[in-house]
């Protein structure tokens, strides 16, 4: 048991409840739900929800691989330089979860296993590389997230045609939340902080266009709100006071609220029903982020 807990630590499971929540609004977005669903039918969703899971779960398990190292310094604690797991079997069972995502895919379409084929190269380039790089890295970071959001709008492929360009709001707000965690460890500056509030202003704008103009507002705003609540919050204390501990809690609140960001998108494109569904994987991912570490 204390191994598959490492495991489960190195994978941050409250972060791929997430990961689900985009593939959701992704499918959401496509106008999936808006058609007759059998049984039969929702298949394709368990696929892509699986293949987010070992998309994601990939991705994060990779990022302490190549951190070992660093985390042997700052963050002993960490199942690899804790001696919990070995860096070899971290890699065996990043590359395993990347083969599920990959594979279940695939299973849905050809397009859908084209994203999550480009979701893979483009985590493990952040995990190398990208996360060091000041203007780069939160992007490429951003990338991923919008590519999941593609991957599930992806399930109706014909839908990306009219619907591709929203991979922009998923890529400005995981860029503005990346730029946030810059200070995790030793504290951040506010000008850094200011700029993500500023792009967390963007993102919040964004979704109120999209309802606004699809004549969804009045019941959007109702999520939005809460999304606005629960990133401005600690983003605001951090803004006051730039100290690891309270950079922290606004990257993990910002990591969190992204399923409300993917309830308000989904409720923004007409499925109050699904919003409320995706909403309700919150209290899931808190409880999660209870049990481990969220970054």
């Amino acid at each position: 048991m204390k191994k598959i807990r490492a495991y489960l630590r190195l994978m941050r499971p409250a972060n791929i409840v997430t990961s689900v929540a985009d593939v959701l609004a992704g499918i959401t977005i496509s106008g999936f739900f808006t058609k007759e669903v059998t049984g039969a039918d929702r298949l394709p969703v368990v696929l892509l929800c699986i293949s987010t899971i070992g998309l994601y779960g990939g991705g994060i398990v990779f990022n302490d691989v190549f951190d070992a190292a660093l985390d042997a310094v700052e963050r002993p604690e960490r199942p690899i330089p804790s001696g919990l797991v070995t860096l070899q079997q971290a890699a065996v069972l990043g590359t395993i979860l990347f083969g599920i995502g990959i594979a279940g895919a695939f299973l849905v379409n050809s397009l859908s296993g084209i994203f999550a084929v480009s979701i893979t190269p483009a985590a493990l380039i952040y995990d190398k590389w990208g996360k060091h790089q000041t203007f780069l890295g939160p992007l490429n970071m951003g990338l991923c997230r919008g590519l999941n959001l593609l991957l599930g709008i992806s399930i109706i492929p014909a839908a990306l045609i009219s619907c591709w360009f929203l991979a922009i709001i998923p890529i400005i707000y995981i860029a503005s939340i990346t730029m946030i965690s810059r200070g995790e460890v030793h504290g951040g500056g506010r000008p850094l902080l200011c700029a993500a509030s500023l792009l967390y202003f963007l993102v919040t704008g964004c979704i109120v266009y999209f309802a606004f103009t699809k004549h969804t507002l009045s019941f959007t705003i109702i999520f939005l709100l809460v999304f606005s609540w629960m990133i401005f919050r600690p983003l605001l204390a951090a803004i006051r006071n730039a100290s690891g501990k309270n950079i922290g809690k606004a990257v993990k609140a910002g990591v969190i609220a992204l399923i409300v960001l993917d309830a308000s998108l989904a409720a923004a494109f007409g499925s109050l029903v699904m919003a409320l569904i995706i909403a309700l994987l919150l209290p899931v991912s808190f409880w999660l982020s209870g049990l481990f570490a969220v970054t």
